[in-house]
């Protein structure tokens, strides 16, 4: 049975290994604003949030990225990535704009290899070859301590949660 989340209501099936927490973090290499190569993933010696999105061209996903920007980034210990689909030139500007200087935002474009190795890649629909909206805490060695895959994507995730799970894997 596939991975659902929804789309203004409707189920949508996401395509790809399915990461869960207690599995180790799948380690991916992917380009930032600057087109470097940036690892996420794996054990890194520090506590990992990893923040997939559909498009950093949509208000939930600029809200969701600048609130994390905010509050995550100030964890101790811990590193803070925005993954979605969007071209390293657009994700610049957006950053640029919105002021985003205390994550690292990645693009997931080339092979869509965050995507598929998550499992968070959106197998139908309008939005089908973008990633749905789903956060992942990995810990110091590299395991996942906490997902969500957000129910409806066109709505924020569990602030709170997730980040009560970043100070605990940074904590540790």
């Amino acid at each position: 049975m596939p991975t659902l989340t929804k789309l203004k209501g409707n189920d949508v099936a996401l395509y790809g290994n399915q990461v869960n927490v207690g599995d180790k973090a799948p380690v991916v290499t992917l380009p930032n604003t600057a087109l470097e190569e940036v690892t996420v993933g794996g054990a890194q010696g520090v506590a990992q949030l990893i923040v997939a999105v559909p498009s950093l061209d949509t208000p939930v996903c600029a809200m969701e990225t600048t609130k994390f920007n905010n509050q995550a980034a100030s964890v101790e210990g811990a590193t803070v990535y925005v993954v979605s689909m969007d071209l390293p030139f657009a994700a610049k500007r957006f950053c640029s704009t919105e002021g985003i200087e205390n994550l690292q935002v990645l693009s997931d474009y080339r092979e869509k290899c965050f995507s598929t190795q998550y499992g968070t890649l959106i197998a139908e629909g309008p939005l089908r070859g973008l990633s749905a909206r789903v956060i992942f805490v990995v810990d110091k060695e590299g395991t996942v301590t906490y997902k969500e895959i957000v129910p409806e994507i066109t709505e924020e995730p569990n602030y709170e949660a997730a980040l009560a799970a970043l100070k605990e894997a940074a904590s540790k």
